[in-house]
């Protein structure tokens, strides 16, 4: 690719002519990572959070998702996504020895799920505020079933460089706040990454086949899958299951409108949800015979229910509401929730995809966002969904601004248009890791055989290997990886000490805890 013929977005083209290109290049990046806990059978663990990696409640760095097996890693924000890489791998390194003879799951989909009933929902503690975070998952059982939140992804964090929103504010001329002005391109840049997301799904997929018996407690959608062996279901062209309608999705919230066009309408459409009964859930009933069955019996129980590829965030403060939070200070980062994990590696994530996703927000930003019409959700809605399910068949055609247009083509017109910014990105680089990263992804997209779900299901066939045995050897081999390589005395120090202090960060907020459940879910709720 040249970028010589490239039209350049009027940002870039603003920063390159004042020769401020380089404020692209200190943006955040952190990472979360949520790995299922599972036994040396390849079974599900039954066994509690590890005391010893301390408390899932309070710890800033190590914590459980919905299940108590399902482990969750975050890492703080870096500028240099290898410091953010290098402290996952750190991360992994501290819990591995704590596992005993229990592993990571390396796979996005489960495997070793004997139905709902065996996957434990995670547990927080005695104070408020861990019964409402396990109060808030039983109403996920009764609302999904267990089973869909046991699946695993990776989260990419990022915000803006502090430094790049002056410059943008002035090349736009806008008569707005610079808080304003921030929250706005934010919203510009999940806007374009609602519409071109689906290329993540495409480059990244690594979910294209399924163990049997993630289906036992939804037989019925077994249906629609073929049979790769005695024990695997798949789609032949499928990269990323993980991603469609089987996965982490909920048909209850086809309906919802979020308003992706401004800050103000996406809290006040988001709580409008959190606010609005549903009949379905009302039959739960929320207090059953003393006990919470879900906190509310509204569309959404709290904002984190609400399935998207991208949210906005912001740092919320004890005990505030996360659309709360963004009301009063704006978008702080965007998080990008569909990449899977990358069952080749042993973090599952490489510094190569790292760079290009952050290449590619880059240009989510820097590229003109139309809002989002009425009927926008449902055709990227399903542009994401024929790629989750058929992303490597031959001449697939998606929809762009209302014309068919095969995903190659599209593909090539996106990754043509990123250049210009990786070039900048690899300033002062010698080995220019932005512009090679581009690079590889063109040949994934010139080439379906080379996605991370083609050469999945091109080992399970060479080895004669269902998905379920493939995931646990493959984990194995990460398992031994790891406890080959420890930390140094010092690292290990430093996460034993954090471990500790989260323990009795949550022993301090139950000894603190003043008002009964009831009251303080009625004020957190009461929150504006």
């Amino acid at each position: 690719m040249n970028m010589t013929y490239c039209r350049l977005p009027d940002r870039l083209k603003y920063l390159i002519d004042n020769d401020q290109q380089y404020l692209l290049k200190q943006g955040l990046k952190g990472i979360e990572k949520e790995s299922l806990r599972i036994t040396e059978h390849g079974e599900i663990a039954q066994t509690p959070h590890p005391k010893a990696l301390g408390s899932a409640l309070t710890h800033p760095y190590i914590t459980t998702d919905y299940s108590e097996a399902l482990l969750e890693f975050i890492t703080p924000p870096f500028a240099d996504i290898r410091q953010t890489l290098d402290y996952m791998h750190q991360l992994h390194q501290f819990v591995y020895p704590h596992l005993g003879e229990e592993m990571l799951l390396a796979t996005s989909m489960p495997c070793g799920i004997d139905g709902d009933l065996s996957i434990p929902i995670a547990e927080y503690g005695s104070s408020n505020i861990g019964k409402m975070k396990h109060v808030y998952r039983k109403g996920l059982w009764h609302r999904y079933g267990r089973t869909m939140q046991a699946i695993a992804g990776i989260h990419f964090n990022y915000s803006v460089p502090e430094d790049l929103w002056p410059a943008l504010h002035r090349q736009r001329a806008s008569e707005s706040s610079l808080e304003s002005f921030i929250s706005d391109a934010y919203f510009g840049l999940i806007r374009n990454f609602h519409r071109q997301g689906w290329l993540i799904l495409y480059l990244f997929g690594a979910s294209p086949a399924i163990c049997k018996t993630f289906f036992k407690s939804r037989p019925q959608l077994m249906e629609q899958f073929k049979e790769f062996d005695e024990h695997t279901l798949f789609h032949p062209y499928a990269t990323s299951l993980r991603m469609s309608d089987i996965g982490y999705k909920s048909k209850n919230q086809a309906g919802l409108k979020i308003d992706y066009n401004s800050l103000d309408g996406y809290v006040e459409s988001l709580g409008a949800a959190i606010n609005t009964p549903y009949p379905d859930y009302e039959a739960i009933g929320v207090k059953v015979n003393g006990e919470y069955q879900q906190l509310n019996a509204n569309i959404l129980q709290i904002e984190n229910e609400f399935y998207s590829t991208m949210r906005p965030k912001q740092i919320a403060k004890s005990g505030e509401k996360p659309t709360a939070a963004l009301k009063r200070r704006g978008v702080l980062y965007v998080e990008m929730r569909s990449l899977d994990l990358n069952l080749l590696n042993p973090i599952g994530i490489d510094e190569s995809t790292a760079r290009f996703v952050e290449a590619f927000l880059l240009y989510c930003l820097l590229q003109d966002s139309p809002l989002q019409e009425p009927d926008e959700f449902q055709v990227n809605n399903s542009n994401q969904l024929l790629v989750a399910n058929q992303g490597r068949k031959p001449g697939l055609q998606l929809n762009r601004n209302g014309e068919t247009v095969t995903l190659q083509q599209w593909a090539h017109s996106i990754l043509y248009a990123m250049q210009p910014i990786c070039a900048v990105l690899d300033r002062g680089s010698l080995d220019r890791p932005y512009q090679l990263a581009l690079q590889q992804q063109l040949a994934v997209v010139d080439n379906p055989a080379l996605t991370p779900s083609a050469r999945i299901l091109a080992c399970m066939r060479e080895n004669g290997q269902e998905f379920g045995c493939f995931a646990s050897n493959t984990s194995a081999l990460h398992k031994h990886y790891f406890n080959a390589e420890p930390l140094d005395d010092e690292t290990q120090r430093q996460f034993e000490d954090m471990a500790a202090a989260s323990l009795q960060k949550q022993a301090d907020i139950e000894a603190n805890d003043k008002l009964d459940f009831d009251e303080y879910l009625s004020r957190y709720f009461a929150q504006s």
